[in-house]
């Protein structure tokens, strides 16, 4: 009687390991849901990224506002007639 016992409890443990251990098995399955979850977050961004980039695209291609504060921002230009003023901080004297 104790050896039927003690193999049917071997027999559980043995198919128990394919469910835990196993290629299907629960570590997996927690382990490819993580990764999925994580590349869900990746697309998430990149769609925002992109979402951006198109917008400024677009800004670009119809207005002229967009290149206009480039050219100001970036390049240092200036429209006819402006006057260009630079501010400066002035350090503050340590004691």
């Amino acid at each position: 009687m104790r050896f039927i016992a003690i193999t049917l409890a071997f027999l559980l443990v043995l198919i128990q390991y394919p469910l835990w251990l196993g290629k299907g098995g629960w570590l997996r399955v927690w382990d490819m849901e993580h990764q999925v979850d994580i590349a869900h977050g990746k697309i998430q961004e990149l769609k925002a990224r992109n979402a951006k980039l198109e917008s400024e695209v677009k800004d670009l291609r119809e207005g002229t506002d967009a290149v206009e504060e480039r050219a100001r921002l970036e390049l240092g230009m200036l429209k006819k007639d402006e006057v260009f003023i630079q501010i400066l901080d002035t350090p503050k004297k340590s004691k």
